[in-house]
């Protein structure tokens, strides 16, 4: 038998839900609008892999799928020591930045989210990664252990970014820039 043998429990029916380590917080609390905005941030990457047709890409967002599920289950366990999310994950994020970063021309202006559609989903990834670090920010200010959530966060976000630019520069598509004058 699976680790979740029932999805309708109707515990969280006055409002509030459970972690992982058993205790119970309000559906408002800070770690729960974390979890749900990493759980956004998976379910919009498995989108993004609906339209990847590189085996290489759909290994590394699974992956990165993996992570997430990694600290959302910190997440539910914040006084817990169980680390989940390595340091070796954010080591890899920047690796694979700096690859692509190296194929890149530099950035000379600011750049319009779009490309083909899954560029545009990589965007939208971006964006919805920043909103999910500012809400870590907010645990952290908390003062609860983040571990190396806000860091894997921000390089993630990075990661979104040159992977568009390296897929669309891949693909023969030209940047469209700011310009303020149009």
């Amino acid at each position: 038998m699976g680790r979740i043998s029932k999805v309708t429990t109707r515990t969280g029916d006055k409002g509030q839900t459970g972690l992982g380590d058993g205790s119970r917080v309000s559906k408002s609390h800070s770690l729960i609008y974390l979890l749900g905005e990493i759980d956004e941030l998976n379910s919009h990457l498995g989108y993004a892999i609906t339209s990847c047709n590189e085996d290489s890409i759909i290994v590394e967002f699974q992956s990165i799928q993996q992570d997430l599920f990694n600290m959302g289950g910190e997440v539910s366990m914040p006084n817990s020591e169980i680390n989940l999310l390595e340091e070796k994950r954010v080591t890899f994020l920047e690796e694979r930045i700096s690859y692509m970063n190296n194929k890149l021309p530099s950035l000379k202006e600011f750049i319009l989210p779009g490309g083909d559609e899954l560029c545009a989903k990589i965007h939208v990834l971006r964006s919805i990664c920043r909103r999910v670090e500012r809400s870590c920010v907010t645990v952290m200010e908390e003062e609860i252990n983040i571990r190396y959530w806000l860091l894997y966060l921000n390089r993630l976000s990075d990661y979104f970014f040159v992977l568009s630019r390296y897929l669309s520069r891949k693909k023969g598509e030209d940047e469209i820039l700011w310009d303020r004058n149009k």
